[in-house]
């Protein structure tokens, strides 16, 4: 599958890259889609009005397929999601974060699954997860049918928003709702999960940048899932979940001090180890988009 670009053909996958102060990462990640073994795609890169260099680093790269967005206002992650959305030309849409790294056939294996599977209208992948200069902390378990990664809506779905891929008419159908910035992912999945059909890879094809989180911006994020999550429940009439969801979400909250007052005990025991070839595969990426193609 690996299809030259045609300068005249509308592209069959676009890529959304929302950025906001992005440009110590920026780089690596516009060079990781350079790199696809998937050629026909475009890659539009929202600016939010970033206030460092960001901008700077984005004109640094003159790819036809690249499409800047300058924002002069800052409107948040969901409405810059929408709106990559409405200018989106391809049949499949898919999206990344400015601080992760795609690994080369990240979009064809996607593409390929969802072109094999035409009744998926969403898919993930396993990512990697690194901190620092590359290190790898190991990659997130995941469920692969629908089934599964829907088995308990009230507690979240564990399906990697980074690594989302799917049909731009779904993006088109669910949209971002920008009250729920911050678990915007979590939020869209619960309004559509009982019409629409997930999956997910378990494959790392995505490296998940984890940064430290400050204890205030954590539960700010807990905060706004439950908001969003009692939202659509008492939607739903489904009271029973919105008491089940407050109690469960105060006992994560709790988690998170603790965590943020014992770091020791905030390890990621609950990530996969790399296998040899994952490793291998992930130090040969690492060292490509940080060196081989720096510009």
């Amino acid at each position: 599958m690996n299809q030259k670009h045609q300068e005249n053909a509308l592209p069959l996958v676009s890529i959304a890259l929302p950025v906001f102060n992005g440009a110590a990462t920026l780089a690596v990640a516009i060079r990781s889609i350079l790199q696809q073994s998937f050629e026909n795609w475009e890659l539009i890169i929202l600016n939010d009005a970033s206030t460092d260099h960001s901008l700077d680093v984005m004109k640094s790269f003159q790819d036809k397929r690249i499409r800047l967005v300058e924002g002069s206002e800052n409107i948040g992650l969901s409405a810059r999601l929408n709106m990559a959305v409405d200018l989106a030309r391809g049949l499949y849409f898919a999206r990344m974060d400015q601080d992760d790294i795609s690994y080369p056939m990240r979009i064809e294996k996607q593409l390929h699954f969802l072109q094999a599977h035409t009744d998926i209208d969403l898919l993930a992948t396993a990512p990697t997860i690194f901190k620092g200069e590359g290190q790898v902390l190991g990659r997130w378990p995941i469920s692969s049918e629908h089934e599964e990664i829907c088995a308990q809506p009230w507690n979240g779905f564990h399906f990697p928003h980074p690594t989302w891929m799917g049909k731009t008419t779904w993006f088109q159908k669910n949209r971002y709702d920008s009250r729920a910035d911050g678990a915007e992912d979590q939020d869209l999945l619960l309004r559509s999960y009982q019409v629409s059909r997930f999956a997910c890879l378990d494959e790392p094809l995505l490296a998940y940048y984890e940064g430290t989180r400050p204890l205030k911006k954590m539960l700010r994020a807990r905060r706004i899932f439950v908001q969003a999550y009692m939202r659509q429940f008492m939607l739903e009439r489904k009271y029973a979940l919105v008491l089940r969801v407050a109690c469960l979400l105060s006992l994560k909250m709790l988690a998170d001090i603790v965590y943020a007052l014992c770091p020791s005990l905030s390890t990621r025991n609950t990530l996969t180890p790399l296998s040899k070839l994952e490793e291998s595969r992930w130090e040969a990426l690492w060292h490509h988009v940080n060196y081989l193609d720096a510009k």
